[in-house]
């Protein structure tokens, strides 16, 4: 039983080593970073939508 537990736990220690490597080469052949666009971006016509589109969902989900 200790063998198999052994065996398990030396191959996530290798899963989580070969995890971390393949993050750093990833994040070291990266064009650009990521970024996430923000929610305050939105100009009027986007929020205006936005605002018809729930409105036209909520009246249709409330009859």
């Amino acid at each position: 039983m200790l063998v198999g537990m052994g065996t398990v736990f030396f191959f996530l220690g290798i899963l989580v080593v070969g995890m971390v490597m393949m993050s750093a080469i990833a994040v070291r052949f990266t064009a650009y970073p990521a970024t996430a666009t923000s929610p305050a971006g939105a100009n009027e016509e986007e929020v205006a939508a936005i605002t018809a589109a729930i409105a036209q969902h909520r009246k249709t989900q409330t009859k």
